[in-house]
């Protein structure tokens, strides 16, 4: 076991000053993790292991790192992503909503004509020609991007120096040729058996029994691909692609751990170079996943390295599974299955960040945003219902915050690229349009509000909050003016003759808004692509990368 103990204030403490001029940012955004999962929400129900709701505190994830960021920096009450990945990594990466991205929903996105004349997915970087990697690129920024892709076209296209992706079921090339991965058979794919369209597990070569979808490991033995790093000659190269990294891959190799490695050997080399790094980590901690290690078990969240907090520090334990072909033992060396624990280890990350930057010296002048893409699978991812498929978590820690604690702000996953310009000292063009909002002048003076609208979306349904009032995906209003509990037991407004006045005039406002961005029946496409047919909002096939 590997033992280190810092707090929060000996992280502030041990920076050596601001040292460079702009500051460093890092993202770490967690996957299909509802604000209502994170301990500093208060919420009074969670999600078990099986998937569905409990107030069991034995599935309450713990996380003492991100509640002391919180309090120290401050986390946002009321955080709107899109209901599903996809669009809200879109929301995320440019800015803006799927009016203008047509990113409507998984498996549903914008075409546009290629440059060989085919109908493709309309990749962001010709949707959306400025994203956040750009953003920092262009204010003297290196950039790096870890863990899910999820995006379409040439990976080096949008914004990002280097990175180190665990592309789940993107088992292709990033763009740059190179097959499928060699290294791992941790992976699920369709295979004709007699004549049959089935899904095999390539580690036991036995069709998975249940419902599932295609996808190579993100977690244990996983898939990884490295872009631009100097280790390798060429632009996309599989990893381990060294004989020191060949000789320690294998079934215990946990893909967090993986990213982490590459995020801070960047950071380092940024660092010393005199050079302000972007960090955009998406992490797949939070998504649910095949369970090799279990393969007659339809667990959801398989268990991670077991990790534990003394009050001053983490202790990791050192995983020792054996086996092969499906059959493996001393599984006692990792945790149970649960997304409880995916929380865990997220905080244990989060921790080894905070310590790593106060070990570079770089604490007193680094920013660091955790938050997550959708609500959590079986309660809110594809969920249309008040707000609990976009309801996210959101912690900031930053040098020069005014604001601390919790704070009761609307704020959208598009804000994030216009605050990161100003962080940055980008200035955005006055003629391009984004949605988003900054957060910066609201973080670092005394203004007490952000914005006064936030906004939803998936396919042809679309959301929208004020301060007063809800509109959800089938159309029903709400009263948000209560606290719940369970942070989504609103009263329904049928009678809006039994509530205030300011309540219908925050509706018709919010309805007013509303138009501009229903463009899913009409404008589903880029421009000069004729409209296709109306598509239904389908399932979650592509959130496994």
């Amino acid at each position: 076991m590997r033992r280190f103990i810092m707090g929060v204030a000996a992280w502030v403490a041990a920076a050596s000053g601001y040292g460079l001029e702009k500051p460093n940012v890092v993202i770490f955004f967690a996957d299909d993790i509802s604000a209502r999962e994170i301990p500093v929400y208060g919420s009074t129900v969670w999600t078990q292991p099986g998937g569905g709701d409990t107030q069991d505190v034995e599935y309450r994830a713990k996380t003492p790192v991100l509640d002391r960021l919180a309090a120290e920096g401050c986390h946002i009450k009321t955080v709107w992503a899109a209901t599903v990945c996809m669009p809200s990594r879109a929301m995320m990466m440019t800015g803006r909503y799927a009016h203008l991205h047509k990113w409507w929903v998984n498996g549903d996105q914008g075409k546009y004509r290629d440059t060989e004349g085919r109908l493709s997915t309309w990749p962001l970087y010709e949707s959306s020609p400025i994203l956040i990697g750009h953003v920092a690129q262009q204010a003297g920024y290196g950039t790096f991007w870890a863990g899910k892709t999820q995006m379409p076209g040439d990976m080096r296209k949008y914004g990002f120096d280097e990175a180190c992706f665990t592309p789940g079921n993107e088992s292709g090339d990033g763009g740059g040729g190179g097959g499928a991965n060699p290294y791992t058979d941790f992976k699920t794919a369709y295979k004709k058996v007699d004549g049959n369209r089935v899904l095999v597990n390539y580690d036991t070569g036995k069709e998975i029994p249940w419902k599932s979808y295609p996808q190579d490991g993100w977690y244990w033995h996983p898939n990884v691909q490295l872009m631009n790093h100097p280790s390798s000659k060429e632009p996309f190269a599989w990893w381990p692609n060294t004989p020191e990294a060949k000789g320690k891959f294998g079934i215990n190799t946990y893909g967090p751990d993986v990213e982490l490695q590459f995020v801070f050997d960047f950071m380092e080399r940024q660092h010393k170079a005199g050079k302000p790094f972007f960090v955009y980590h998406c992490s797949h901690l939070g998504h649910d996943a095949y369970d090799w290690f279990n393969p007659q078990v339809k667990n959801m969240w398989p268990g991670t390295p077991i990790v534990k907090w003394d009050g001053k520090g983490y202790t990791r334990t050192e995983p020792k599974v054996k086996g092969d072909e499906g059959k493996y033992g001393n599984q006692e060396t990792i945790t149970g299955p649960g997304i409880h624990n995916h929380i865990n280890y997220i905080d244990y990350q989060v921790w080894l960040y905070q310590r790593k930057f106060a070990d570079m010296g770089i604490a007193g002048n680094t920013v660091f945003i955790f938050c997550a893409d959708n609500g959590t699978w079986s309660y809110g991812k594809h969920n249309v219902d008040r707000q609990k498929g976009c309801h996210v978590p959101m912690i900031i820690y930053a040098p020069g915050m005014t604001k601390h604690g919790e704070q009761d702000i609307l704020v959208n996953l598009a804000d994030i690229l216009p605050t990161l310009a100003d962080i940055a000292g980008f200035k955005l063009p006055s003629e391009y349009e984004i949605n988003g909002q900054s957060l910066w002048p609201y973080l670092t003076t005394h203004t007490t509000r952000h914005r006064d609208w936030i906004y939803a979306y998936q396919g042809s349904s679309q959301l929208i909050r004020g301060e007063r009032v809800l509109n959800d995906g089938n159309g029903r209003w709400w009263d948000v003016t209560s606290d719940p509990s369970d942070l989504i037991g609103f009263k329904q407004i049928t009678d809006w003759g039994s509530v205030p006045e300011t309540f219908m005039e925050e509706r018709r406002k919010l309805e007013d808004i509303l138009p501009k961005f229903d463009l899913y029946e009409t404008e589903h496409d880029a421009p000069g692509v004729p409209s296709q047919p109306p598509r239904k909002n389908k399932g979650d096939q592509a959130s496994a990368s």
